[in-house]
This record gives structure tokens, C-alpha cells and sequence, in this order.
């Protein structure tokens, strides 16, 4: 028997074969529950371990989880996680940060792609009995637009180098680099000149408190009359409000949204009803490969550190000070 328990707090996903398969070899007890914020609680108060979608995990509900060494978050973001208050309860914080590169990217290359062709208005007219191009017009090429990524991590820099394999102009910008520097072989320049030169718009970097409504209506006027915004990254990254006056507007010709401030997206939402935004629901991570990836390594980082090793991805490195790691820290 084992007296190490695992608990998937609430998940969407349809089947947990990956992850049963490394409880197995593991050693783990898994328990799979679907919470709400009034059972998650009672539902992981004897868990070692838990794997998280979409549930908060504050500092109340650690101290209601007095065995919890180990929070593995399926996906990049951990922003539902309070890292801090986990850090300073000797609770490991795990993530898969690596899975979803191509996946994402491709995606956000898909959404532009879309908007610059117009495919998803001039399907929706086709069907509807309208056989006319000039509903969608203006339509643009790719070669020699201006390709503009915010945020050149891993997903960021991926989509830089498939836009320029589709014959985009391509500049970026992180916080981390200087203007006229390149970064893995992109031209940098400054934030207000990704903002004003862009003509295709892809967000990628995470949302932090930093970044929270880092795009709004001063950034939204600033960009060009041709442009469209891309954001396969988090929804409050973008103020959704802004983003609708300025589609409305005309100030910014269009946008591709995978991520929402709500989720899921309201069918009545102000933006669902606009011709010149495509949306999609928070899809952007999934390809059978990626699927089944992100479930096994999402078990196996929680898995890690109940063994006492330390995982791929641990978002908190400064929790194995905490007494709970000495082992764990002593072999790093």
C-alpha cells in the first residue's frame, strides 16, 4: 500500500489514462474529483499531491491540505496559484512550461492567417447563401506585413520563426532585451514600436501583475488602422472591453482570441458578436500529442517531488530552503 495520495482537483479532460499509467509505475494513489470552490477543501485535505486546471489555489485552501508537498498545474500559467503563500508552506509548485510550443504557435500563425485571408467571415456569408468576396474585404498578403510578438519565450519565439517562413516582416519585444538588440534571430525594438509598426499582433508573454491589462485603450489607439491582435496567451492580458470599442471603432481591423477574461466565453458577450474577430476556446495547447503530454508530465513533476527529486519545471525554486526540501535542495 501506498500513503501517498494525489488528487485532481476538477479537470475537463475527457480521460486520465497518462496519468493513471505513472501512478502506476509510481507507486501513487490517484483520485480524480471534480471540486467546486465550496468542496475542493474536503476533497484534498488528505492529499500529498494535487494537479490543478482551473481551481484557485490560495493560501486558505493549502492550509486546509496539511500533507500538501506538491502543486503540479496542468499547462504554463500558474497564475491561479499562490506561489508565494505555497513557497512559504514548503509546498512545491510545478508546471509544463515546454509542452504546448509548437501546438501554441501554430495556433496563433493559424489565427492570423485566418483574419488575413478572411477565411471564417467568407465561410460564414458562403453558407448563409452570400457569394461575394467583397464582405471581407480588405484582404492581405503576407510577404513584407509587419509581424509584431510580445513576449519572445519559447511559444513567442516559435511563432516568430514560422511568420517569417511565411514571408512576414518580423520584430519582437521582451522586457528582458534592448532595442536593436536580436534575440534568437529577431529584430527587438520597443514596446511603443511593437505597438505602433505592427500589423499583425501576437501576444506571448504571461499574465503577471505586471502584464495584467497590458493591452488597453492607449496601446489599442496607438496601433494602426490595418492591424489585428492575436492573443493565444491569457485573457486579462488584453482589456476585453477596450478591445471591443476599438474593433467596433475601426481603430484596429481585427482579432484572433483564444484566451478570455471569462471563461468559458459567454455566448452573449459584446465581442462574440463582431464580424471581424475570430474566437476559440482556450484551444490553442491541443494536439493529441500535446494532450497526452501535458497529462503524463504534469503528474510526473508532482510525482518528483514526493520522491524527493527535484522536478523538470519547479516554478518555485526557493522553496527547497524550506526544511520540508533539505534533501531535495542538498541534491540540486
Amino acid at each position: 500500500m501506498t500513503n501517498r495520495t494525489v488528487v485532481i482537483t476538477e479537470c475537463d479532460h475527457d480521460a486520465f489514462d497518462p496519468e493513471s499509467a505513472v501512478a502506476d509505475e509510481r507507486d501513487l494513489e490517484l483520485r480524480i474529483e471534480q471540486s467546486t470552490p465550496e468542496t475542493l477543501v474536503g476533497n484534498i485535505q488528505d492529499a500529498d499531491g494535487i494537479l490543478v486546471q482551473y481551481a484557485q489555489i490560495t493560501a486558505e485552501v493549502m492550509d486546509g491540505a496539511p500533507s500538501l508537498r506538491a502543486i503540479g498545474r496542468y499547462g504554463v500559467g500558474v497564475d491561479t496559484v499562490d506561489i508565494d503563500a505555497a513557497t512559504a508552506r514548503g509546498i512545491a509548485v510545478t508546471n509544463v512550461p515546454d509542452y504546448g510550443t509548437e501546438a501554441v504557435s501554430d495556433h496563433a500563425i493559424g489565427l492570423a492567417v485566418s483574419l488575413a485571408r478572411g477565411i471564417p467571415l467568407l465561410d460564414r456569408s458562403l453558407r448563409a447563401g452570400t457569394y461575394d468576396v467583397n464582405l471581407a474585404k480588405p484582404l492581405f498578403g503576407f510577404r513584407d506585413r509587419v509581424f509584431g510578438v510580445l513576449g519572445l519565450g519559447r511559444i513567442g519565439t516559435a511563432t516568430a520563426r514560422k511568420a517569417a517562413g511565411l514571408g512576414y516582416k518580423v520584430i519582437g519585444y521582451d522586457s528582458g532585451t534592448t532595442p536593436g538588440a536580436r534575440k534568437d534571430g529577431i529584430e527587438t525594438v520597443s514596446f511603443e514600436d511593437l505597438i505602433e509598426q505592427s500589423q499583425v499582433l501576437s501576444v506571448h508573454v504571461p499574465l503577471t501583475d505586471e502584464t495584467r491589462g497590458l493591452i488597453g485603450a492607449k496601446e489599442l489607439a496607438a496601433m494602426r488602422d490595418d492591424a489585428v491582435i492575436i492573443n493565444t496567451a491569457r485573457g486579462g492580458i488584453i482589456d476585453t472591453d477596450a478591445l471591443v470599442e476599438a474593433l467596433r471603432d475601426g481603430d484596429i481591423l481585427g482579432a484572433g482570441i483564444d484566451c478570455h477574461d471569462q471563461e468559458p466565453l459567454p455566448a452573449t458577450h459584446p465581442i462574440a458578436a463582431l464580424d471581424n474577430v475570430v474566437l476559440t476556446p482556450h484551444a490553442a495547447w491541443y494536439t493529441e500529442q500535446s494532450y497526452a503530454e501535458l497529462k503524463r508530465r504534469t503528474l510526473e513533476g508532482v510525482a518528483d517531488v514526493l520522491a524527493g527529486r527535484r522536478p523538470r519545471n519547479l516554478v518555485n525554486p526557493e522553496v527547497l530552503e524550506h526544511p520540508r526540501f533539505a534533501t531535495v535542495a542538498a541534491q540540486s
